[in-house]
């Protein structure tokens, strides 16, 4: 069974907490299908290509059909030449939306933690507060956790907090509402408030 750490409020190790043995037993193709979604949603869709139709002139047929010993044309515009359309291009009508049901986000999320906890890296406090505001502070708080990179998750967000972590480049800041399978997924660590833990991992 997965286990959290337990930090007190000078980060050190305080005990474990257990988490639902069910988040052993969920597939990780949940997971898959959630972060394969998320990313096609953050396409710009911004590339597109003109076909010969669309590319301005080429209505006069260049040369006569017969008689000039080249080969025949019907417009400058075509795909071989230089100033034609593009053939077979990308279009930015393109729809790279992918459903994915509530029911398997939230157990994309749950293995996402699972995960963490498995690995020694999810860690439980408390309260998660820079009192500083400032951000040398805050980068205090991620080295002595002893991880690469790290997702600071709050139930509410206070000012000090935002400022402190808004410049520091090895954790992000979230509220709750705001934690989803992708997230979870892209940081070394998750740093947990107790009460959004517990929420999260309550059995239904």
């Amino acid at each position: 069974m997965s286990k959290a750490i337990v930090l007190d409020k000078n980060l050190k190790a305080n005990g474990e907490v257990e988490l639902p043995k069910a988040l052993a037993d969920i597939d990780p193709h949940n997971l898959y299908l959630y972060v394969k979604s998320y990313q096609a949603a953050l396409r710009a869709n911004t590339a597109h290509t003109k076909t010969r139709s669309d590319v301005s002139g080429g209505g006069k047929k260049p040369y006569s059909q017969k008689g000039g010993g080249r080969a025949r044309a019907g417009s400058t515009r075509t795909p071989v030449r230089v100033g034609g359309g593009v053939a077979h291009g990308p279009k930015a009508n393109r729809n790279y939306f992918q459903k994915v049901n509530k029911k398997q986000k939230r157990l994309a999320l749950l293995f996402a933690i699972n995960e963490k906890a498995e690995n020694g890296k999810l860690f439980v406090v408390d309260n998660i507060t820079i009192e500083s505001g400032k951000t040398k502070d805050a980068a205090k708080f991620i080295k002595d956790l002893g991880v690469r990179d790290a997702l600071v998750v709050k139930e509410m967000i206070d000012e000090k907090s935002f400022y402190a972590f808004r410049n520091e480049p090895n954790s992000y800041l979230i509220e709750a509402n705001e934690l989803n399978g992708y997230t979870a997924t892209a940081f070394q660590a998750i740093v947990i408030e107790k009460s959004v833990f517990e929420a999260l991992t309550k059995e239904d």
